[in-house]
């Protein structure tokens, strides 16, 4: 859009680039006692414990413009962080916001990254309640703490599984990885051939599951109305095979996984054979699915019939078992953790 009137970030100055973002958000939550416009923010939390959790995502690394809607990547990167919070089966309240940008962002460029802040904001019921800005020598990062709270009795650690415990998981698996590779694709055509449009409207699913991403707050919310309590829990942003070794390590157990069982939808099983990806590779290691993994203790199994969307994937062993994966062919194997490595040079 050429004709997009364009207001440096330089006319406004920080404080005022502050306010001008984030004029329109107001506090949804009486404990929220002081928002954004003092040294810090104030919340009253009216003791329960509070759990909080910060992520970076940096431009290059964890998000690509060319293909991304700033407004997406603004809900994005709102979601990511509530994840956090869900996994701990808390509820989330208030978040910061962050954000490092180069000149070539105008004022409108982050008027379009906050739009989509304030819709997962407004969607998800917290409060923005504190930040910062200033400028990067190259490209966009993005820093959000979430903060939740729980009941001592509620929270749920990654540490908790136990031999015998059921291994779940809700939706389905490596559909935002397969977005994400359809999404590299259409870029590097686009680059070759730029008269070329990529249409993605047969794909809408899995791109959607790459760009705008949902926390599962629905499902913690299930937890509650139908008294099931998980014995450990972790979002699943770094691929299954990754996040179910945290548990075990940090359980001090083992896991078996069968691969008849990991859910996977049609459009990640059709995009995975047209890419010439086994479908059982996307859902092990494709990260960013933001899903639940969990597990519960056996007898309360038939408390998931009131849980929509959860699949029994496997069952916790000792530690001696090691970590498998029990192919469709009835094979032990070794399932070695090859998610999404944040750290990972490119």
């Amino acid at each position: 859009m050429e004709n997009t009137p364009r207001t440096e970030i330089s006319t406004l100055g920080e404080f005022g680039l502050i306010h001008h973002l984030t004029k329109n958000f107001e506090l949804q939550h009486a404990f929220s006692v002081k928002g954004i416009g003092d040294d810090a923010a104030v919340i009253d939390n009216t003791g329960k414990l509070t759990v909080i959790s910060t992520d970076l995502l940096l431009e290059h690394v964890h998000f690509d413009l060319l293909y991304t809607p700033l407004k997406h990547l603004g809900y994005k990167s709102v979601v990511v962080n509530l994840s956090d919070i869900y996994a701990m089966n808390a509820e989330p309240r208030q978040i910061t916001v962050s954000i490092a940008v180069s000149n070539r962002f105008s004022v409108e460029a982050l008027e379009e990254l906050y739009e989509g802040i304030y819709k997962a904001c407004e969607y998800y019921k917290v409060d923005l309640v504190g930040g910062d800005t200033t400028s990067s020598v190259k490209g966009m990062v993005i820093s959000i703490t979430a903060i939740g709270e729980a009941t001592d009795d509620a929270l749920v650690y990654r540490d908790g599984a136990c031999p015998g415990d059921l291994i779940c998981v809700s939706g389905n698996l490596g559909a935002a990885y397969m977005g994400l590779q359809l999404l590299e694709r259409e870029k590097r055509i686009h680059i070759e051939n730029p008269e070329i449009q990529p249409d993605l409207s047969d794909h809408a699913y899995i791109v959607g599951r790459h760009l705008k991403p949902e926390a599962r707050r629905d499902i913690i919310a299930a937890f509650s109305t139908a008294g099931l309590q998980p014995t450990a829990m972790i979002d699943l942003s770094d691929g299954l095979s990754n996040d179910l070794r945290h548990i075990c390590e940090q359980s001090g157990t083992g896991a078996i996984v069968y691969e008849k069982q990991l859910p996977i939808h049609e459009d990640t099983f059709s995009m995975a054979t047209t890419f010439n990806i086994h479908p059982t590779t996307a859902a092990l290691n494709g990260g960013e699915d933001y899903e639940l993994l969990f597990t519960i203790a056996p007898d309360k199994v038939d408390l998931l019939q009131d849980i929509p969307h959860v699949t029994v994937i496997g069952t916790i062993q000792d530690r001696d078992s090691g970590i498998l994966l029990e192919t469709n062919q009835g094979k032990q194997i070794d399932m070695p953790a090859q998610g999404w490595n944040h750290m990972r040079k490119s």
